[in-house]
């Protein structure tokens, strides 16, 4: 069962954010508030502490958290937000806790969101940027890290920069992420279970930033795109996320395309938890430091949560759906 944390946060989600994903006009409701109040700027403290740095990449912002260890990496981290919101001090703290915790570089692009744009500008800034990190560091080096959306944009960032003949980066964590936009079937269902997201306003969002892409095109969906080009791979998936039968049909794909592939589960979780301070969250943030640092913990601590050896899973949750 879930920490008494936990739980609480699960029932404030139910009780206010879910409504966000209720319907389409409550979605663009929240984009329209998301506007007039959201600052991507870092949290003061956490840009002092860090002495985070910011440049312009294809006109967009991009902040850089200085290395603080030799040889460490350097980590690109894509904010989820259902490819329409903003990102937030929630992400920052993520960002920042990674950071100290590694010495890694830390590069966080703020791309360009739906509606006022879409997939063709995301991408292209994304991948001006990755050109501009290529520069820096090795990509051998290069950790692709996103959570929800950003997890999408994170696998299909190496998907094209693989049809592009680039070098790809040594590594992925992907936490709640949104890898198959087809399962719909199943979406009403799943959504009962989950105490965030929802169909309608996931499905506008979806179609606000898809440019007309059909939603089992692998640039939309990259669950159906090459998976073998995938590096070594870090997912986390919680029992309670309209995402999470999507995140396992993917971790099974992948490990049947020969990548290594591991997947961390948390049972009766919600969405993205690892951005929220709880002894869950800590758990899940312990692993992506042991999994940077190239070491594998023979079990996650004090794990209610589990580490999934990826085989054939029959599920009758829902689709993927970004958040």
């Amino acid at each position: 069962m879930p920490s008494l944390k936990s739980r609480c946060v699960g029932l404030y989600l139910k009780l206010t954010r879910k409504k966000a994903f209720s319907s389409a006009a409550e979605l663009h409701r929240w984009i329209a508030r998301d506007r007039q109040r959201a600052d991507h700027r870092p949290p003061p403290a956490i840009a002092l502490r860090h002495r985070i740095e910011q440049r312009v990449i294809d006109g967009w912002p991009v902040y850089d958290i200085p290395a603080t260890r030799r040889g460490a990496g350097h980590v690109v981290y894509f904010h989820g937000g259902a490819f329409c919101f903003e990102i937030t001090s929630y992400h920052w703290n993520l960002i920042a806790d990674v950071a100290r915790r590694t010495g890694a570089r830390v590069t966080v692009p703020i791309y360009p969101l739906a509606p006022e744009h879409d997939f063709h500008a995301m991408f292209r800034m994304a991948m001006a940027t990755y050109r501009a990190v290529l520069g820096e560091s090795p990509a051998s080096e290069v950790v692709f890290m996103g959570d929800s959306a950003g997890g999408n944009m994170a696998v299909v960032l190496t998907m094209l920069a693989a049809e592009r003949r680039m070098p790809l980066p040594g590594r992925h964590v992907l936490i709640s992420p949104g890898l198959d936009m087809t399962a719909r079937e199943a979406m009403v269902e799943a959504a009962l279970n989950d105490p965030w997201l929802d169909v309608p306003g996931g499905m506008e969002a979806i179609r606000l930033y898809c440019a007309g892409l059909d939603v089992a095109d692998w640039r939309i969906s990259p669950r159906h795109g090459d998976l073998a080009v995938l590096p070594k791979t870090l997912v986390f998936s919680s029992t309670r996320d309209l995402l999470h039968s999507g995140t396992l049909g993917f971790a099974e794909g992948a490990r049947a395309a020969g990548v290594d592939i591991e997947l961390f589960v948390e049972e009766g979780m919600y969405h993205v938890w690892p951005l929220i301070e709880t002894i869950e969250a800590r758990r899940a943030r312990d692993h992506i430091v042991a999994f940077l640092g190239r070491k594998t913990p023979a079990e996650p601590p004090r794990s209610r949560g589990k580490v999934v050896p990826v085989a054939p899973v029959r599920t009758g949750l829902g689709p993927t759906l970004p958040g």
